[in-house]
């Protein structure tokens, strides 16, 4: 018997089903992949997300976007919840004027889908999941924009977290800056597979590339430069690990005519080369299935 519930209408959905020993197999279904995975994790849990492994030291929110992997590798011994909903119940791209996350808890330069949880905003965070799980069990007329506003409740929280937690001294700055910020993030995510350059997302910006770059180092930010380069071999690795794709056509895909300076590129910052890294991912997962 599945412990899931669910709402559905139209092309929306939402659902929501507890962190335990007994829902791991479930959460790990593929038939979750394609939504956007909102997760409440006590601590001493163990996940996987794309190719970073986390065990939780405190309870933590983890935000998994439709186009990252994850395995939920651990369950703690107190209770988690997983909610998952997609695009079409909520999308945080149309609705970034009230939740302005996207570039942040998504899409962020940092590749950090985490935000601790002091134990202040865990007892905040625990009453809007717990909130949610009555909301699935009233089935009342207005269950669909009740469960959207709790949904907006926990992105917004954590998003202010987020911010004190990954941004230094850019949190203290103006608005503006920390908007500039999340505009290069938002625009990398669109562009990578074709924009590659720094004076590409300047332009984009309307700034000169080295004001671009000299922003990010005011900011003791990763380079401009190293973020690009780090959301394309991200892509490669998921693709060399999820899809039959030859290293050819996935240096095509990600808009490079030279593989071999594809080869280069993904060597230089993964430490191996993209056939010796399929090879060792492939190995790991047989491993994992036996």
């Amino acid at each position: 018997m599945t412990l899931n519930r669910e709402y559905t209408s139209n092309y929306k959905k939402i659902g929501f089903l507890p962190v335990s020993v007994l829902t791991l197999d479930e959460i790990n279904h593929s038939s979750y992949a394609a939504y956007i995975k909102v997760l409440y994790l006590p601590a001493g849990c163990e996940l996987t997300v794309d190719f970073t492994r986390y065990n939780t030291r405190r309870p933590s929110l983890f935000f998994i976007n439709s186009n990252q992997f994850m395995r939920m590798d651990k369950a703690g011994k107190e209770q988690g919840y997983f909610m998952y909903y997609n695009r079409d119940f909520y999308c945080i791209q149309i609705h970034d004027a009230e939740v302005a996350c996207d570039g942040l808890l998504f899409n962020n330069i940092y590749q950090i889908p985490v935000t601790e949880l002091s134990p202040r905003e865990n007892t905040i965070i625990l009453a809007l999941y717990e909130q949610i799980r009555e909301e699935f069990e009233l089935e009342a007329s207005t269950q669909e924009e009740m469960l959207r506003i709790y949904l907006k409740q926990i992105i917004i929280r954590a998003t202010r977290l987020w911010k004190e937690q990954q941004l230094g001294k850019l949190n203290s700055e103006p608005n503006q800056e920390i908007e500039f910020f999340r505009d290069f993030s938002r625009l990398v995510e669109i562009h990578f597979r074709k924009k590659h350059s720094v004076s590409d997302y300047a332009d984009l910006l309307g700034v000169a590339a080295k004001t671009l770059s000299n922003k990010f180092k005011r900011h003791d930010l990763p380079q401009p430069n190293e973020v690009i380069k780090d959301r394309i071999v991200l892509e490669a690795k998921r693709l060399l690990n999820y899809t039959g794709l030859s290293v050819k056509q996935i240096a095509y895909d990600l808009g490079y005519e030279d593989p071999a300076y594809f080869n280069r590129l993904f060597t230089n910052k993964a430490g191996s080369s993209p056939a010796v890294f399929r090879k060792k991912y492939t190995e790991g997962k047989k491993v994992q299935s036996e």
